[in-house]
């Protein structure tokens, strides 16, 4: 195999995951030459009962009991036998050349150890007119036709792969698994209905600090559902409130973070202050934006203080 997908789910939407098989039976690269993944999450669907594999000769469904993204990845790396890995949301839809293209850009490039592209809303829905302002917090983006390499420099890189699409040289990822088996790491991630998603960025910072690069290909391009639920305020609030707090907290781990750490008492007073600085009563982007503070402040308000 030259390359594995490796599917995390839990308790997915099964017409959505079938949409995702969809794009992945739908590949230039023969099937003959890749492998699927699907990591269930310890879900209580029964979703795997729905689901026609058969087109695929190399696919599984395998299951990790632990909760949480981190370590049903991890599952999927320990049951690969490839040296390419793409990893897939399900709720994901791949452009027909993607794994092929990703193939040819580690071939071209040895030296970069993970890749992303575009990632383009597919709505369930007719989205909010002020959605765009959001669109990175929901793993939306385009940053353009040209080709992005980045190396480590003691700052996260703009142009780093997000979590879905990114393709990964697996001896990339040698001193992040050490790092999450040994127990090493504490960084939240997605775990059950938790919204926090700090193992993405931890991930790419272990991946540059091993000396690798990393990059964005436009012609790596993906599809992501983005539902009707996904499009409320509420939801959205708490989604910039968990990234926040984990993006304070995962900065703080690799030692780069900019701002000072402050007490629970210190929170809730930048809070209020938040409040009328982004006029949170307004308009439901108000309200998203100051959540989004909020969740830095808790973030701060979490550090351990010397």
């Amino acid at each position: 195999m030259q390359l594995s997908v490796i599917i995390p789910t839990y308790n997915p939407d099964v017409t959505r995951l079938e949409q995702t098989l969809t794009g992945l039976k739908s590949q230039s690269l023969p099937v003959n030459q890749w492998e699927l993944i699907v990591i269930d999450n310890n879900s209580s669907n029964n979703f795997w009962q729905q689901l026609n594999l058969g087109w695929h000769p190399a696919s599984k469904i395998v299951k990790e009991t632990k909760q949480g993204l981190t370590f049903a990845r991890l599952k999927g790396f320990n049951e690969l036998t490839s040296d390419i890995i793409v990893l897939v949301d399900d709720d994901n839809i791949l452009n027909a050349g993607y794994l092929e293209k990703a193939l040819n850009i580690f071939r071209q490039n040895p030296q970069i150890g993970a890749i992303g592209g575009k990632s383009i809303p597919l709505f369930e829905t007719t989205p909010p007119e002020w959605l765009g302002e959001f669109y990175g917090s929901l793993a939306l983006r385009d940053l353009g036709d040209e080709p992005l390499l980045a190396t480590w420099n003691n700052q996260y890189p703009a142009c780093a792969p997000i979590g879905a699409g990114m393709a990964i040289q697996r001896k990339a990822l040698t001193s992040y698994i050490e790092k999450i088996t040994s127990g090493n790491s504490n960084i939240s991630d997605r775990t059950g209905n938790s919204l926090s998603s700090g193992g993405d960025n931890d991930m790419i910072i272990e991946i540059l600090k091993s000396g690798w690069q990393v990059g964005y290909f436009p012609e790596l391009t993906l599809q992501h559902i983005i539902t009707a639920q996904r499009m409320k305020a509420d939801y959205l609030a708490r989604l910039l409130n968990n990234t926040n707090k984990s993006w304070v907290q995962l900065l703080q781990s690799h030692g780069i973070n900019p701002r000072q750490q402050v007490t629970k008492a210190g929170a809730l007073l930048r809070k209020a202050k938040a409040w009328f600085r982004y006029k949170a009563w307004k308009s439901k982007p108000d309200y998203i934006k100051w959540q989004g503070a909020c969740g830095t402040f808790d973030g701060l308000a979490s550090l351990p203080h010397k």
